[in-house]
């Protein structure tokens, strides 16, 4: 030691006898050029740093906590800790703002150097003085919200409070992903389960609240969002790779990181991937704190501890041992350990035995003075207490409202329900508030403003499940419709949320009894329980902002933007959101867009109307409507012609065709997709499997598979009613008759109706039809999907019309997809398709053009649906985008992709589903069209339709006419113009 002291002498001299006369010490220490001005910013720092002792140094890490609700004892304690042992910072925690500003005041004159004030006010100040500001809603229903901007505003005014109560830090926000549904700590403090939407708007509220001078905190490094356990009592355990935490967890904190967050919370988490020595949490691990957080993600701003009171870690370490190790591994701020002086006493012995160097300890002193300085602390100000109450207050509720109307979430509306009626007298309503005891509540009022007239209910937490039934059978007797408020219930997810089993039953027995439309007002994952309602309102918050946005939404006064933040059960996965429930009439629901704004030649695509004007002037058909869409827009939509050759009907937008075997994929194909998917039917089973009557006959062991490829050996067309005429043509009386009677129930045309036992004729004709070997030769065959409709029925315990249309038709608002149109919508909507001149003997408007599906009573596997081109495309836009349409899951994108592909050595077809030939570019009549690709999926009706779909080119083409119309099949000529193929190839042709 005398050695190094001599020589730092030896040099001190020698440079004095260097130095020019009239030099400051400052300049004697660079004897070749000036020295830089030292800033501002170093210069208070380096005289605040010189002026405290070496244990005061230390104390300037720790941070204790400060209440202004636990009496003079509690004040004194703090008071001590800032005159004795110089602590450098404090924690604000529960207490009223005005005591609290006044005690910071205190505190701040007391103290040697400027205390940093920080609070854990993840949703704003309303967190911790409750008594009298209000909260900021929870992340979890921030993260409902798609503007991000809304999530800056809301950053920005809490670090306008923060400012006002003289508070330069808050602990916030929360970066964890919370993919842990039973999360028992984070949960809904998280803005939810997608990384990206973690992480987006995360970076908004940080910037938010360090554009108002308050320094923002990412927690809790390295992600707590995936534990069952609240390190709060113990110390919960990650087992996921460095590469899983590398893909999920870390990546909020690295864009955080990139956004200039200015610091990151450490967590108490045990990671082995991270570091594996026992009793070992991230908040004391080099391995993480310093390897991973700061060498190998870059972070340099200032790193804290989640509290070190917590027993994560204060189970293994106390007495400011906690602190110490803590230090070691390199945090910069220790929140809350054990004992302040403890805590400087052992960082100091620390130092003493070399375990750390005095000058690392120094660099994180001055590193924790310098973000002091910049947080405005070098000037001190005075909180002025005056009106402090009403400034915290200023802002939040108008962003509170904003936040309600933008987070509400209709999840499912599949009854149809919304928009309720306003109308008194319109559907008689009642309301049942569940988890309530009675008295004010402010969403019953919400909805009277609304429906005067509605009546309310209380179904309270001291009820039984015995009142349930008797509850259920009143409100069903005397009402048309229920709303069900799931109200007061637990943000955490033990004892079910709070949620009873009697609350419950009584919510899923009125959804099933009756219309209902759910509103649950609190933690979505408490949804869980009701994912079967088939109208559900996400309201995220139980207060009256909230109340009142729900209900305005519930009467169609609002539209729903929210979108799920977190995946609640296979019906409700993150992401799901209906934005708009009003009904919408096409083409609205199809965005329209010039063909140019997709990259198409508008010019050449106009290229379609001339030939169909051609196909009209040849007689190919009297009308049609085509519709093209691309990349998601509908860019080519045009009616041309008549209803018939009279001209006296326009086609218009409106105008419902019979869609023939085009049936056979939007309802029967798609049905049978979906029911894949639920594992209810496999391809590798027979049709015994499913219909008991085939059993026994030559049938029962047909694969569903070869069924759907028309490979199955079964005939292509039986003419069930040639038997059912007479000599002379007419229909037999008995079997027939003209009017609707208790025996002849089944419609086949105007004034023809028939016994339907005649369909077990019917089917007996199928099961003794011709048999050849399957699999060995492809016959198109009606029989075929006459077989698979019967199956999805048997499956469903559905008619196949109204499953269909329960499943996909109402959900994605087609208005006029479905059988049985007559039954649906005015006949000057529908186009004739031909007059009949055997079997019916008339024109055939509304009913089933193929009579075999006439007599199956409109409802077949093989033909009966109706639509218009605009509906048709909402359902093609859904194959197109992977079975999803409005956030709405309908049937799984591998599914999509594995029917719509090639399935057969023999054929050219898919499971369902029609497609090009195998050399469509060599064949001198390409099919359908010559550029169609591989991918290209779909199907031609009889009648003069079509769908194809394209997804190499996110294309589809829709074509529906009457070509058979007056006189049948007969008339070929849209085939030998090849009407259908030019105008799906011009297509094509716009896209090069």
């Amino acid at each position: 030691m005398m050695k190094h002291f001599l020589v730092a002498v030896f040099t001190g001299l020698l440079l004095a006898a260097n130095a020019q006369p009239g030099t400051t010490p400052q300049e004697k220490d660079k004897p070749t050029k000036e020295k830089p001005r030292q800033s501002k910013a170093d210069h208070w720092v380096d005289s605040v740093f010189n002026s405290l002792t070496h244990e005061e140094k230390i104390a300037q890490l720790i941070m204790i906590r400060m209440h202004s609700n636990l009496g003079q004892d509690h004040i004194n304690s703090v008071l001590n800790d800032i005159r004795a042992n110089k602590i450098g910072g404090m924690v604000t925690f529960q207490g009223g703002p005005v005591r609290q500003a006044m005690l910071i005041n205190r505190y701040q004159a007391a103290s040697k150097a400027p205390l940093l004030i920080a609070v854990d006010g993840e949703w704003g100040l309303g967190m911790r003085f409750v008594d009298s500001v209000i909260a900021f809603p929870r992340n979890l229903m921030l993260g409902a919200v798609q503007d991000s901007a809304l999530i800056y505003e809301v950053g920005k005014a809490i670090g306008e409070q923060c400012k006002r109560m003289g508070i330069q830090y808050n602990f916030a926000p929360v970066l964890d992903v919370n993919n842990n549904p039973n999360n028992p700590v984070i949960n809904d403090r998280s803005f939810g389960e997608d990384k990206y939407q973690v992480a987006r708007l995360g970076v908004a509220m940080i910037k938010g609240m360090q554009d108002a001078g308050v320094m923002a905190c990412a927690k809790h490094f390295p992600g707590h969002g995936d534990t069952d356990v609240d390190s709060h009592y113990d110390l919960p355990a990650i087992n996921k790779t460095i590469s899983q935490l590398d893909s999920l967890e870390l990546y909020p904190f690295q864009r955080a990181i990139e956004a200039g967050v200015g610091s990151i919370m450490i967590a108490h988490l045990y990671i082995p991937a991270i570091d594996s020595k026992a009793n070992t949490p991230t908040s004391i691990s080099y391995k993480t704190v310093t390897d991973l957080l700061q060498k190998k993600m870059g972070f340099e701003g200032l790193i804290v501890t989640d509290a070190l009171e917590m027993k994560g870690i204060s189970k293994y370490y106390n007495n400011g041992q906690e602190s110490l190790q803590s230090l070691l591994a390199g945090n910069d701020l220790m929140e809350l350990p054990s004992t302040a002086k403890g805590s400087i006493n052992a960082i100091a012995a620390a130092i003493k035995k070399g375990t750390i160097s005095r000058a690392e300890v120094y660099r994180r002193v001055k590193k924790v003075l310098r973000a002091k300085y910049d947080l405005g602390l070098a000037n001190v100000q005075s909180i002025d207490p005056v009106n402090i109450t009403e400034d915290l207050n200023a802002a939040v509720l108008p962003l509170r409202r904003r936040i309600s109307e933008e987070a509400i979430t209709l999840l499912r509306n599949d009854n149809h329900l919304l928009p309720l009626p306003v109308t008194i007298g319109n559907k008689k309503l009642a309301i049942v508030a569940v988890g309530v005891d009675g008295g004010n509540n402010t969403f019953i009022d919400a909805v009277r403003r609304h429906r005067a007239d509605v009546d309310a209910y209380v179904f309270s937490p001291r009820q039984s499940e015995a009142q349930v039934t008797a509850m259920v059978k009143r409100l069903k007797a005397q009402y048309d419709a229920v709303i069900i408020a799931v109200q007061n219930y637990s943000r955490r997810p033990a004892n079910d949320y709070g949620i009873n089993r009697a609350e419950r039953a009584i919510v899923n027995q009125l959804q099933e009894e009756m219309p209902a439309a759910t509103i649950t007002f609190g933690n979505p994952y408490a949804i869980r329980y009701f994912c079967d309602a088939p109208t559900i309102i996400a309201a995220y918050e139980d207060d009256s902002l909230t109340h009142k946005a729900a209900a305005a939404v519930l009467f169609g006064k609002l539209e729903p933007k929210g979108k799920l933040p977190v995946t609640v059960c296979n019906n409700f996965q993150f992401g799901t959101g209906i934005t708009s429930i009003k009904p919408v009439i096409r083409p609205s629901q199809l965005e329209a867009a010039s063909p140019e704004s997709v990259g198409l030649n508008g010019n050449v695509l106009n290229r379609i109307d001339s030939l169909a004007y051609d196909m009209i002037n040849k007689g190919a058909a009297p009308g049609c409507q085509v519709l093209a869409l691309k990349d998601g827009k509908m860019v080519y939509h045009k009616n041309f012609g008549f209803y018939d050759y009279s001209q006296k009907e326009s086609v218009t937008d409106s105008s419902v065709y019979d869609l023939a075997s085009v049936t056979k994929i939007c309802a029967t194909t798609v049905s049978v997709m979906r029911l894949y998917d639920e594992g209810k039917i496999s391809l590798d089973s027979t049709l015994g499997a499913y219909l008991p009557w085939v059993r026994g006959s030559d049938k029962e062991k047909l694969l569903i598979r070869d069924v759907l490829l028309h490979q199955a050996g079964l005939v292509s067309y039986i003419p069930f009613y040639r038997e059912t005429l007479y000599e002379n043509g007419w229909p037999d009386t008995l079997l027939f008759a003209q009017h609707l009677d208790s025996l002849h129930s089944l419609r086949v045309a105007e004034n023809l109706y028939m016994e339907p036992r005649y369909n077990d004729t019917m089917f007996r004709r199928i099961l003794d039809s011709k048999l050849l070997p399957a699999g060995r030769q492809y016959i198109y065959s009606d029989n075929d999907f006459i077989f698979l409709g019967k199956i999805v029925e048997a499956v469903t315990g559905k008619r196949l019309d109204h499953y269909v249309r329960e499943t996909f038709y109402e959900p994605l608002g087609l208005i006029t997809t479905g059988f049985e149109p007559r039954s649906r919508l005015p006949l000057s909507q529908l186009v004739p398709t031909e007059f009949e001149n055997n079997f019916r003997v008339q024109w055939i408007r509304g009913d089933v053009h193929d009579p075999g599906a006439a007599m199956f009573g409109g409802v077949a596997g093989h033909a009966g649906l109706f639509s218009n081109a605009t509906d048709l495309g909402v359902l093609v836009q859904m194959l197109l985008d992977g079975g999803t349409y409005n956030g709405k899951s309908y049937i799984h994108p591998e599914t999509i992709a594995m029917f719509s592909g090639y399935h057969s050595n023999i054929s050219r077809r898919g499971l369902g589903f029609d497609k090009p030939e195998k050399d469509n570019a060599s064949r001198s009549e390409p099919y359908p069209a010559k550029s169609a690709s591989p991918l290209t999926f779909g199907h031609t009706g009889f009648t003069g339709t079509c769908i194809w779909i394209d997804p190499q080119y996110k294309m589809a083409f829709i074509f529906l006419s009457n070509r058979v119309c007056p006189n049948g099949g007969a008339n070929n000529k849209i085939s030998t113009l090849s009407v259908r193929a030019n105008m799906m190839e011009t297509l094509y042709q716009a896209m090069q």
